[in-house]
């Protein structure tokens, strides 16, 4: 049994953790509900995101079950997050504890800030590569949509972490498995726009 844990804060980025939610949750379903996924944030209540999505976690730091897998999201809270002692400390506890912790976007700024990105490769949002490699201690992968280092793991922007997941799933459950998610999810990326032709002048 698998139990994955999602971080929520003020102004996560809505995809960064509802995609991976439908991953692990779709896979639960097709291996008859023996994994879990949850939603933890610091306090009981609704947390506003960086959208205006209005999220109810199931636990708090406090209650939370044992981790398997933490997922740390993104967004414009983590610029003012990463000065929240509380949250820092608990994403230092529990990624020590647990066996994958994730970074999906600027997730890796927390997860450096509390120590398991510090000295590793990541990826992040294209926007933030600069400022996050400016911090030190911490190589920023540009080329690559993911990047497993040992047990850390991360994705690039939003998006991103939809792919991240399921190799995480493939990871855990084998690739099979991860492919059969994906075709569940209807998952098969075609973005509109991204052979356009030129516009005639």
């Amino acid at each position: 049994m698998t139990t994955y844990g999602l971080l929520l804060f003020e102004g996560a980025e809505e995809l960064d953790f509802v995609g991976p939610w439908e991953v692990f949750t779709s896979s639960a379903m097709l291996r008859e509900r023996r994994d879990t996924a949850v939603l933890i944030a610091e306090r009981p209540g609704a947390v506003r995101c960086s959208k205006g999505m209005r999220v109810l976690p199931d636990h708090t730091f406090d209650d939370h079950p044992p981790l398997d897998v933490l997922v740390v999201p993104g967004g414009n809270g983590t610029r003012t997050q990463v000065s929240n002692p509380a949250l820092v400390e608990w994403i230092r506890r529990t990624s020590a504890q647990a066996s994958w912790t994730i970074g999906v976007c600027t997730g890796a700024l927390l997860l450096h800030e509390a120590g398991p990105a510090r000295g590793r490769r990541v990826a992040t949002h294209h926007a933030f590569e600069e400022t996050l490699q400016a911090r030190g201690d911490i190589t920023v992968v540009r080329d690559a949509r993911y990047v497993i280092d040992g047990r850390l793991a991360t994705s690039q922007g939003v998006s991103a972490g939809i792919d991240l997941a399921l190799w995480l799933v493939g990871r855990l459950h084998g690739r099979d498995h991860a492919r059969a998610v994906r075709r569940y999810i209807q998952y098969e990326p075609a973005p509109p726009y991204l052979a356009d032709e030129p516009t005639a002048d």
